[in-house]
């Protein structure tokens, strides 16, 4: 018995692991801090649905939050489908906070194109397996991560074009939280010629679902987020 005890606790342990790294829907609730302030609460879901999955995000002002709508969308959704290849956007809608900032882009994998409308610009592209959008794109490296892979680019949806974006792993750092002491994994992210750098804190044992996401240019943090809940199915 004494022999077999740490055996079971070893394969207990590598069952909730297992467990702990499938793509299963959830729930985050984020601080959104800009320029040191807390101007928005985020609202992020993943959703199941059917042979999709709804990757979804509401955000609120707080304070002079209106400022800062730009950078925290107050509505975005994105329809995709998963397999084994990562992730495959559908759909994708953003209101950006006016009419004359809103998106809503359609993808035919069949045609190989994507349309809709960039903010008052028609969108007509070739569509390549690298593309996503903003909201998919941060769904995708989680996926990805999921998978034992870090991906090394992604081409983001602009309004004439794409914008491509290196990933990289960038370290470890173990997180103080609401939920806790935990310890992730830091991937960063740079479109190429930008100044600008975004880190994502991804929790290995959360389903490295990101607790902390924040942009800086140089030395000078243009934003934060920062987990304050987090529910998993």
């Amino acid at each position: 018995m004494k022999r077999l005890l740490p055996i079971t606790i070893a394969l207990l342990a590598a069952s909730a692991v297992a467990r702990a790294d499938e793509l299963r829907p959830y729930r985050a609730t984020y601080r959104g801090i800009w320029h040191g302030l807390t101007v928005a609460v985020s609202d992020l879901r993943l959703e199941h649905t059917g042979d999709t999955w709804t990757y979804s995000s509401e955000s609120s002002p707080r304070g002079i939050g209106r400022l800062a709508a730009g950078v925290f969308p107050p509505h975005q959704i994105s329809v995709v489908r998963i397999s084994a290849g990562g992730v495959q956007p559908l759909s994708y809608r953003s209101d950006g906070g006016e009419s004359s900032k809103s998106i809503d882009l359609s993808y035919d994998w069949s045609a190989q194109r994507v349309t809709g409308t960039y903010e008052g610009t028609a969108v007509d592209q070739p569509l390549t397996p690298d593309v996503r959008d903003d909201a998919s794109v941060q769904l995708a490296l989680t996926v990805e991560l999921l998978a034992g892979r870090t991906p090394k680019s992604f081409r983001v949806i602009d309004r004439n074009g794409t914008r491509q974006y290196q990933f990289a792993r960038d370290g470890e750092a173990t997180l103080e939280t609401p939920l806790g002491r935990i310890a992730t994994v830091v991937y960063r992210s740079q479109k190429a010629n930008s100044p600008r750098i975004t880190r994502f804190w991804c929790a290995p044992q959360r389903g490295y679902i990101p607790l902390k996401v924040e942009q800086t240019r140089g030395d000078d943090v243009q934003w934060t987020m920062e987990i304050e809940s987090l529910t998993r199915q």
